[in-house]
């Protein structure tokens, strides 16, 4: 690849992160190197499996929090706020000196839109990556501005969702 682009999964709808697994998934098969980071979900805590198939498959995978402080009170808007600021300047560097050639930001629009970290440390983070990987940003709310960056913009919409009627998240399908 000569020029990486961009790409958002966004909507109330569910699949942004399957999507951006299933994208991270054929990369591998075709020999890319990946690498994952989570912002919002704690994939040691709860099992998230297809993210282990993907270190399993050869991508690197980072969690920088323990989970956001809307779903864990024991973390300080300040602390999550640090911890992601942290987290995207190891990114950065990682990303430049393994010549990653697909990056998966997964929830870090849900940590621009409760104001945990703001859309211009994103931006500021998209500006600097190497021209030649490819980006993945995927959360509900994705705003105008960093909608008008990306090159693919999917927004998953829900119709109907078998929560409304109580059926719980299962294990295999929802996570």
């Amino acid at each position: 690849m000569q020029k990486g682009l961009i790409h958002i999964y966004t909507g109330e709808g569910k699949g942004k992160t399957t999507a951006s697994i299933g994208l991270a998934v054929r990369a591998l098969g075709h020999g890319f190197k990946v690498a994952y980071a989570s912002f919002f979900k704690k994939p040691n805590s709860y099992g998230y499996n297809e993210i282990s198939v993907i270190r399993k498959l050869g991508a690197t995978v980072f969690t920088f929090s323990e989970g956001m402080p809307m779903a864990n009170p024991q973390i300080t808007p300040e602390e999550y706020h640090a911890s992601t600021q942290q987290g995207l300047g190891e990114l950065q560097k990682f990303v430049a000196e393994n010549n990653t050639q697909l990056l998966v930001l997964d929830e870090i629009l849900i940590a621009i839109n409760y104001g945990y970290i703001s859309e211009g440390e994103l931006l500021e983070f998209i500006e600097k990556k190497p021209l030649e990987t490819e980006l993945v940003l995927t959360g509900r709310g994705a705003s105008e501005k960093i909608k008008n960056i990306a090159d693919y913009v999917t927004v998953l919409a829900k119709e109907k969702h078998p929560y409304e009627k109580g059926v719980k998240a299962r294990v295999g399908i929802e996570y």
